[in-house]
C-alpha cells in the first residue's frame, strides 16, 4: 500500500495517475477508521480507479482543545483496515500539521451563505472555518474527481458542497448514507471512547430519532421538539444538547411545516464527556 506523509510526493504520484487517465476518489478522515469509513471507501472504489484516504487530525476544527488532545490516533490499525479493502487501489495520505499548514496553523474565514450559523455552528465556534480550511487545502493537494462524505455529518456535507460551488473547485461531492451498528448507533470514531455503560445507552439516540420521524406527520415541529426534550430529561446517562428540525436546503430551524419542503431532524447528545451527533430524514 502506498502511504505518503509528504504532499510533494503525493502530488507527484497523483500526477502520474492522471497521466494514465486514472479517476480518483477521495475520502478525508481524521483516522480511527471504522466500518462506516470502509463503506465510503468501497463506494469510492466502485466509482473510481483509485481512492485516496487522508488521515489527519485537523487542529483548526476543534473548539475544545481537550477534545483535540484526546482524539484517537490509530494510524497502524487504520492502515490494517485499509489493506483489507485494497492494498493496490487505496492510497494513504497521513501528513503532519506542518505539511498541511506550514508555520501558519490558523483557519481561513469562510461564508457558506448562512449554513455555518445553524446547528453545530451555534455550539462549536469557528468549527466550519476549520473544516473548510483543511478540506479546501486537501482538495488542492489531492485533486480528486469525486469526494465522499457521510450523511452523519449532514451539515458538514452541505457546507462542503457550498465550498465547492463558491470556489469553483472541480470535484463532485458525493453524500453517502449513515452507516450504523446493529443496534442503530451511528458509526463514529468517538464511539471508541465511550465507557461500556454509555455505549450500551447510546442507541437510545437513534431510537428517539426514529420515533420522532413516526410522530412528524401528526405533531408540529414545536410539539415534537418538546417531546424529544422530555425523553432525554428522564434519561440517567444521556444529556440532550439540542434537537432541531430543519429545512434540508437552508438548515434553518422550522417554524411551520409545509408539504412542499423536505425536513431533517438533527440531534446532539452528551454521553458522559463524549458528544454524539445524528440525524434522520423526516419526509
Amino acid at each position: 500500500m502506498n502511504i505518503f506523509e509528504n504532499k510533494k510526493e503525493l502530488i507527484a504520484h497523483v500526477d502520474a495517475l492522471k497521466c494514465e487517465k486514472k479517476t480518483l476518489g477521495f475520502l478525508p478522515t481524521m483516522g480511527a477508521l471504522h466500518q462506516g469509513h470502509a463503506s465510503l471507501i468501497r463506494k469510492g472504489l466502485d466509482e473510481n480507479d483509485v481512492v485516496v484516504v487522508s488521515i489527519f487530525v485537523n487542529p483548526t476544527q476543534f473548539d475544545n482543545q481537550e477534545d483535540l488532545v484526546k482524539y484517537p490516533r490509530t494510524l497502524d490499525s487504520d492502515v490494517e483496515l485499509l489493506e483489507t479493502i485494497s492494498e493496490e487501489k487505496v492510497i494513504v495520505y497521513a501528513p503532519s500539521v506542518d505539511d498541511i499548514y506550514g508555520n501558519n496553523v490558523i483557519s481561513t474565514s469562510f461564508s457558506y451563505d448562512g449554513l455555518e450559523h445553524e446547528m453545530e455552528g451555534r455550539f462549536r465556534d469557528g468549527h466550519f472555518d476549520g473544516v473548510g480550511t483543511v478540506v479546501k487545502r486537501l482538495f488542492e493537494i489531492v485533486r480528486p474527481d469525486k469526494a465522499y462524505f457521510g450523511e452523519k455529518d449532514f451539515q458538514q456535507l452541505m457546507i462542503i458542497k457550498k465550498l465547492v460551488e463558491k470556489y469553483n473547485i472541480p470535484v463532485k461531492v458525493v453524500g453517502c448514507k449513515i452507516y450504523r451498528a446493529k443496534d442503530g448507533l451511528a458509526m463514529s470514531s468517538r464511539n471508541l471512547r465511550l465507557k461500556p455503560e454509555y455505549r450500551k445507552a447510546a442507541p437510545f439516540v437513534y431510537k428517539t430519532l426514529k420515533a420522532a420521524k413516526d410522530k412528524f406527520g401528526t405533531k408540529s415541529a414545536d410539539k415534537l421538539t418538546e417531546w424529544v426534550t422530555k425523553q432525554f430529561a428522564g434519561h440517567d446517562l444521556l444529556t440532550l444538547e439540542y434537537f432541531i428540525i430543519a429545512n434540508i436546503s437552508t438548515l434553518k430551524t422550522v417554524k411551520r411545516k409545509t408539504n412542499q419542503k423536505s425536513y431533517r431532524a438533527f440531534i446532539a447528545v452528551y454521553a458522559d464527556d463524549i458528544r454524539l451527533i445524528d440525524n434522520i430524514a423526516l419526509n
